[in-house]
């Protein structure tokens, strides 16, 4: 069977297709009250709020702004913390752990917020997401998070047992799920560049193809290097999560960028798509694959991510290994071909938790782990309030914190070819027995 369809486009990301790409144009000015690095959802978000509070705001991002994650991710639109109540109780304590659960709802409502107020159109359709179970194990570990959301934040959940599973998924590959009810889907391409006009809309310079190479700071004053010259700024603000690079050692050590694949399906019958997701749901699993799947905003196609490899590898590989796992959950698309192959860079923090925070008057955002489209802009604005000194930058994820490991000394992740090793030989093998 041919893997591609006739017009496929390895490499590019199905949200581009149909958009317009122009890079901002404009030029660097010479001073600013914040400076933010990174034009993705962090940084324009950042921009709009500072901008809000009355600072002359000044964008810079290495490429075209938008073009990494914020445009490539899966489009899943919710909050909810990533680790559990004990987990986090144990990494933060319970104060902070207590926080950052009732911290959730306060997120997704005000990314909701923001998207109306600025007019974004951007494909929101409020689906729901669920997340499959599997194992029994995990299923379990799923009922104790149900109750600690009931009891410790406002985030509506509920349990799906494997025997009414069907209603959400032809496959009999899980042990049940917990449904988010409020949890989104997005276009996320069409988010960010609803993002970037309102930006653009307040008069907001951004710089496309402007790496920061040298930050100095004199005083409580900074000067930004770049090869379109030299900015000073009363604040800076690094934006960059998985794409963070010299000079920002400190932060590249401590957030590595980890590859996540993703593919999109030639366009499927609409009696099949509702055969194979009657609950056209976001879908995300439990195993340490992290397969995340879902329709497409026009309901034509599946698009299917996941831990293809955890290093680079040409979207060809990726694509066939990714629909490999497809098939296994929905064996009647066996024959079905691929239009669409590509990558992003997550941001992940070896705590698995973003952060907010500052370093030598250096503030940032990042470490989103897989978990950024709604937390992105949401600590985004948060990082901008805390630098403009505005009270509204009270966040719990000001009391995480972003740790070093022994396994990753320099700023390239060199250990995640070790561990893509162990993953796909070992751990793969291991909860592919434990599902049985």
């Amino acid at each position: 069977m041919t893997l591609w369809t006739d017009d496929a486009s390895p490499g590019r990301p199905y949200w581009w297709d149909g958009l317009d790409w122009a890079a901002p144009e404009g030029d660097l000015p010479e001073a600013c009250d914040l400076l933010v690095i990174g034009g993705g959802y962090t940084g324009l978000s950042a921009a709009l709020a500072a901008h809000d509070c009355g600072a002359r705001v000044a964008v810079v991002d290495a490429l075209d702004p938008g073009k990494g994650a914020s445009t490539r991710n899966g489009g899943m639109f919710g909050a909810h913390p990533r680790l559990g109540w004990s987990t986090l109780q144990k990494g933060f304590g319970a104060e902070v752990a207590d926080a950052l659960f009732a911290e959730a709802s306060d997120a997704l409502d005000w990314a909701k917020d923001l998207i109306a107020r600025e007019g974004i159109d951007c494909d929101l359709q409020q689906t729901g997401r669920i997340q499959l179970a599997w194992t029994s194990r995990h299923f379990e570990t799923q009922k104790a998070l149900a109750q600690t959301l009931a009891e410790k934040s406002r985030v509506r959940a509920h349990i799906m047992p494997r025997e009414r599973l069907t209603q959400e998924i032809a496959t009999e590959r899980y042990f049940g799920g917990i449904v988010f009810d409020e949890h989104c889907g997005i276009q996320p391409a069409k988010f960010h560049q609803g993002l970037m006009r309102a930006v653009q809309a307040r008069g907001i310079p951004v710089i496309a193809h402007c790496p920061v190479t040298a930050l100095e700071r004199t005083g409580t004053t900074f000067a930004a290097t770049t090869p379109r010259g030299r900015i000073t700024a009363q604040k800076v603000l690094l934006a960059t999560n998985g794409y963070t690079a010299k000079p920002f050692t400190w932060h590249a050590s401590r957030v590595f960028a980890l590859p996540s694949y993703i593919i999109a399906t030639e366009p499927l019958a609409a009696n099949l798509i509702g055969h194979l997701a009657p609950g056209r749901r976001m879908m995300v699993e439990t195993r340490a694959r992290h397969s995340y799947f879902r329709i497409s905003p026009d309901g034509s196609r599946i698009l299917f991510g996941g831990r293809a490899s955890m290093v680079n590898v040409p979207p060809e590989t990726a694509a066939r290994r990714l629909r490999r796992t497809m098939c296994e959950i929905w064996p009647e698309l066996e024959g079905t071909r691929i239009s669409h192959s590509w990558r992003g860079h997550t941001g992940y923090s070896f705590t698995h938790m973003p952060n907010v925070g500052e370093d030598r008057g250096l503030h940032h955002a990042m470490g989103y782990s897989g978990s950024g489209t709604v937390m992105a802009p949401w600590l985004g604005a948060k990082a901008a309030y805390r630098a403009m000194g505005d009270s509204r930058g009270r966040t719990g994820y000001a009391a995480t914190h972003l740790t070093r490991h022994w396994l990753h000394p320099t700023q390239k992740p060199h250990f995640l070819h070790a561990a893509n090793l162990w993953y796909r030989s070992a751990v793969d093998w291991a909860e592919s027995r434990r599902s049985r």
